[in-house]
Parts: C-alpha cells; sequence; structure tokens
C-alpha cells in the first residue's frame, strides 16, 4: 500500500477502544436464553460491529421471524448497562496511543455502530470525551459497517479527506467499510482473528494498541 500522509484518525470503540465485544456477547445470550434460545459464536461473531438494527437482523435471520428480538435487544441493553457502571474496561495500549497522537496535533474521532449517545456516555465515564473532536454513531446514517457510511460522516465532521484518513478497527465489518471508504486502515482482532480477505484490506493486523502509533508515525512522514 502507498503511505499517504494521515491527517486524522478514526477510533471505532467496541473491542477496540473498551473491552466490551465480551460483555456484549454475554447480554445477548443471557437475554436470548430467557426466551429459549441459545446463541452461540458461529451467529454471534456474524453481528459484531453491526449497528443494533443490523445485530438484530442477523439473529431473526438465524432464528427465524417469530424471534422476539424487540424484547431481547430491550433485556441485553439493560444487562449491558449494568456491566459496564462505572465506566466500561479500557484495552491495553489506548491511553499511551491517545497521547501520542495527541503529541502529533491530530484531530480524532470515534465512529461507532453504537448509537450517539451511548458513545458519549461511554466516553465521558472514563474521562475520555473531551479527547476527540467529533464522535458519529449507527443511528446518524442510513447503513452501518461494512458500508461507508460512518467513516465517511466523521472524516466529514473532522474536515479531513478519506483518502488522509487512517481507521483503527477490531471487526470485520468495521475493517470492510475502512477500504470502502478510501481510507487506511490498521486492524487489533478481538474476538475474531481475520479471514485471508480482511487481512488483504488492512495495512496492518497488529495484537495491540500499543503498537499503532508507529504505524501512524510512518504514515506522517511520508509523502503520497
Amino acid at each position: 500500500m502507498t503511505k499517504v500522509s494521515v491527517t486524522a484518525v478514526i477510533f471505532d470503540m467496541d473491542g477496540l477502544m473498551f473491552d466490551t465485544e465480551r460483555l456484549a456477547r454475554d447480554a445477548w445470550r443471557r437475554a436470548m436464553a430467557e426466551q429459549g434460545y441459545a446463541l452461540d459464536d458461529d451467529v454471534y461473531l456474524t453481528a459484531v460491529g453491526r449497528t443494533v438494527e443490523g445485530a438484530c437482523g442477523v439473529f431473526v435471520d438465524a432464528f427465524g421471524p417469530d424471534l422476539p428480538i424487540a424484547d431481547i435487544e430491550a433485556a441485553k441493553a439493560r444487562y449491558l448497562r449494568d456491566m459496564l457502571e462505572p465506566g466500561p474496561p479500557l484495552k491495553p495500549g489506548l491511553l499511551p496511543l491517545l497521547d501520542g497522537l495527541e503529541a502529533l496535533r491530530l484531530p480524532l474521532a470515534v465512529a461507532s455502530a453504537t448509537a450517539r449517545a451511548e458513545i458519549e456516555r461511554r466516553l465521558a465515564g472514563v474521562s475520555l470525551l473531551r479527547r476527540f473532536d467529533a464522535v458519529v454513531g449507527g443511528d446518524e446514517v442510513a447503513r452501518g459497517k461494512p458500508a461507508p457510511d460512518l467513516f465517511l460522516l466523521a472524516a466529514g465532521r473532522l474536515g479531513a479527506r478519506p483518502a488522509d484518513c487512517l481507521v483503527l478497527e477490531d471487526s470485520e465489518a468495521g475493517v470492510r467499510a475502512a477500504a470502502a471508504a478510501g481510507m487506511a486502515v490498521v486492524m487489533v482482532p478481538d474476538l475474531v482473528e481475520p479471514s485471508p480477505s480482511v487481512r488483504a484490506l488492512a495495512e496492518a493486523v497488529l495484537p495491540s494498541l500499543a503498537e499503532a502509533l508507529e504505524i501512524v508515525g510512518a504514515h506522517r512522514g511520508a509523502r503520497g
């Protein structure tokens, strides 16, 4: 991949900044079990990175139209909120990475499938909201990941060209969305290792966020 000079960095949230994907999976499983359904990883992992509406669609497709998805999603949301009090657990390397990016004076955004109000609530709960220049939620776009809409809106709010943005993602849907937006993307896998096709879309696949600053620095030294 030919490097361009990065002028903005866009973060996913769940599974990338916050160690929340396992908690979300547990909340979905509990809510499903209460309705008599068993949610296994083969189904759940296909919903990772999608909006709530997209995840609900995955589950209805898997279990059939009689699935009481509205009741299940409402229960899941309650359970997950309780799990995340007083604030979500941070992923290793996040705070040093934010410090390094701020030292480079790069504008930062969060673009997540989660609703914007909930993103802001979670960020504020761990004193991170002020560190981002823009926040984009899944309820603000017509199409969720793997469509590029979230990332394109984030770039617009930062005043950056898509081609000059670097995205940090943990999910396959997110990597595909960033690539569709014409952005460089670095993957830090959480629950699932990337397939060969997704790995090919990513500039790098890293074990943690701790290694990401070096890649951003390499881009900052590039001149197209």
